[in-house]
């Protein structure tokens, strides 16, 4: 994304927010102005502290699904009889929504930071899984055999065909799992725990103070921002030629 659409659609929201704001004329709607303030003094405080154990948290399970999810799904795309086994309990399990688990991952992995890494490692593990594996399998297989025919082995064929090939739909999955990601943080944080950003959030409501809730609600906003201009710059640095095969 391009640096004058990123500001554009900032200036377009802050401008629909300061109009609301302006209506309503109420404390339950500061202006962006008071939000923006709040959230520059609560960097340096507890406010910070809340920020970099969600932050924690999400870097946690993203790496976790990483590790997991990217060397299962080349396995099964490599082979058409795990495929056979694995699909069906795939497909069966990939439907479910992972944030109704919470309060049986709470039974098991109690209150602390482990449930709400094993919630976002869940959700974001199925759409590495589906897709590298899509990826792998979709490999032609002219292209498996040309590489072979030069003398490539199987740590060959990982490095130079089967990751580059995956790359791409690996970082569009987790683009697209960041928003789902955050939600679901949000509201593992937010139920029996006094850590992250979503605890924050909904202390701040309970005790009215809307100018530190919505300071919250930015600060969020702006880890998931982060989190997808950083996968998208991932992209463009990473899979150049997926860039210049769509010019």
């Amino acid at each position: 994304m391009r640096s004058r659409e990123l500001a554009l659609g900032l200036a377009m929201l802050l401008g629909l927010w300061q109009g609301a704001a302006m209506l309503v004329r109420s404390s339950i709607l500061p202006v962006p102005g008071e939000v923006f303030l709040a959230l520059a003094s609560g960097l340096t405080g507890s406010l910070g502290w809340h920020i970099l154990v969600s932050c924690w948290r999400m870097a946690a399970g993203t790496g976790l699904a990483l590790l997991v999810g990217v060397p299962l799904g080349l396995l099964l795309g490599q082979s058409a009889g795990l495929r056979r086994w694995a699909d069906p309990f795939i497909y069966v399990t990939y439907p479910v929504p992972k944030v109704v688990l919470l309060p049986i991952v709470l039974l098991f992995l109690g209150i602390g930071d482990a449930s709400k890494i094993a919630l976002i490692f869940l959700i974001l593990l199925y759409q590495i899984l589906v897709v590298v594996k899509d990826a792998a399998a979709g490999i032609r297989p002219e292209l498996l055999l040309s590489v072979r025919s030069l003398g490539a082995g199987p740590w060959q064929l990982l490095r130079y065909v089967y990751l580059p090939a995956c790359l791409p739909a690996t970082i569009t999955a987790l683009r697209l799992s960041v928003g789902t990601a955050i939600a679901v943080l949000y509201i593992a944080e937010s139920f029996a725990t006094r850590s992250g950003l979503g605890y924050y959030i909904m202390d701040s409501w309970q005790s009215l103070s809307y100018q530190q809730m919505y300071s919250a609600v930015v600060a969020m906003s702006l880890v998931g921002l982060a989190l997808y201009l950083g996968l998208d710059a991932l992209e463009q640095r990473t899979c150049r030629w997926v860039k210049a095969g769509n010019a």
